[in-house]
């Protein structure tokens, strides 16, 4: 971490305003990009860049400099995007993964030809939970072990939670293609 990030942190710590303003213009762009991929629409993504915001200046000395500042806030937008999504708990839908067969495998190459910011709309268009889920595990790397346990659900509904994303983001691409 370069000395200028730890003397905006200091500087925030101690509630300088300027500081707040100058952390806020650096990583905004950044955090609302993650804010988009768990919205399911700009105004959402706002509210979450906001919230996590709020939340970044409040605990800000729970950060420690030994991995990136980015890192962390990226992790703080994320869990307060979840906790705004749990929220909307009942849109998860418990379905035994068993029952769904494997017609909605999607090639992963179809994605990856997509720009990224038509995919970024795509996603936007999923519901809530597929979209959640989504996010977690492709983009963000989490199992659906974990996945569950942060969303409060079982590891089947995650599976099938992934599983309808991935198949409704292939019919919204098959439109398009």
């Amino acid at each position: 971490m370069d000395s200028i990030d730890l003397k905006l942190i200091e500087d925030c710590k101690n509630g300088d305003r300027r500081a707040q303003e100058e952390l806020y213009r650096r990583y905004k762009a950044m955090l609302f990009g993650v804010c988009l991929r768990y919205a399911g629409s700009r105004e959402e993504a706002e509210d979450f860049l906001q919230d996590g915001f709020v939340k970044i200046y409040k605990n800000l000395y729970q950060y420690r400099p030994v991995g990136s500042l980015s890192a962390w806030m990226r992790k703080v937008v994320i869990n307060v995007a979840l906790q705004h999504l749990r929220r909307k708990r009942h849109l998860f839908s418990e379905v035994e993964i068993d029952t769904l067969a494997d017609q909605y495998e999607v090639e992963d190459q179809l994605f990856s030809s997509f720009r990224a910011k038509a995919l970024m709309k795509m996603i936007q268009q999923l519901p809530d939970g597929y979209r959640t889920v989504f996010n977690l595990y492709v983009i963000e790397g989490y199992s659906h072990k974990e996945i569950a346990d942060q969303l409060g659900i079982n590891e089947a509904t995650s599976k099938s939670q992934l599983s309808r994303a991935k198949s409704t983001l292939r019919k919204l691409i098959e439109k398009v293609v």
